[in-house]
């Protein structure tokens, strides 16, 4: 088997997406225009995908009240402190920043609605 998608559960779909597909480049690869707005979006490869959609009947996360260890999205970044500053200015905020021994830099922000957001420049690829 291989990946297809991870979905979550979420308030204001349409404005998530926009400011996914605004600022952190992803695609709208499939969208549902009436409720529950299933909306998936792909990242640049193509190989990853996340489905957001908002079903009443189905309990929210409140990602603001969780460490974002227990739940981030992580995108690759070539230069993560200036896509932080960026991604601020467009409405998110900063959690962290961990330096590595061997050179990498993670920053963890959440999105404009809480929902944990990882930038990753690491020194060797996966």
């Amino acid at each position: 088997m291989i990946f297809e998608h991870f979905a979550v559960n979420v308030d204001k779909v349409r404005e998530r997406v926009q400011w996914y597909v605004e600022n952190i480049g992803l695609k709208v690869v499939s969208a549902q225009p009436e409720a529950p707005h299933m909306t998936f979006l792909a990242d640049t490869s193509g190989r990853v995908v996340l489905e957001v959609y908002h079903r009443a009947d189905a309990p929210l996360t409140d990602f603001s009240q969780q460490h974002p260890l227990v739940f981030h999205l992580a995108f690759v970044s070539e230069k993560a402190q200036a896509d932080s500053h960026r991604l601020q200015q467009q409405g998110a905020t900063f959690f962290e920043e961990i330096r590595k021994e061997d050179g990498s830099c993670l920053v963890m922000l959440r999105d404009p609605w809480g929902m944990p957001l990882q930038l990753c420049q690491r020194t060797h690829k996966w």
